[in-house]
């Protein structure tokens, strides 16, 4: 049962959102300078994730084919 205990509150310490640990500093203008770089970073992931699959590129099923070369 000891055990057991340690364990959940292991995880509970290891799988925190930041409740016990603060994740961003106090300190007003360095919060947001964090939070900014870290929405950024969401934001490039989307982008990055667009371009691995392609999904970036004109779609070959529309009724106009448009290259992207010299038009």
């Amino acid at each position: 049962m000891r055990r057991v205990l340690l364990y959940l509150v292991a995880v509970g310490f290891l799988c925190n959102a930041g409740c016990f640990i603060n994740t961003y500093s106090s300190n007003p203008n360095r919060r947001m300078t964090e939070l900014l770089n870290v929405s950024e970073d969401l934001r490039q992931i989307e982008l990055e994730w667009e371009r691995i699959w392609f999904k970036d590129q004109p779609s070959h099923l529309t009724p106009e084919r448009v290259h992207g070369g010299i038009q």
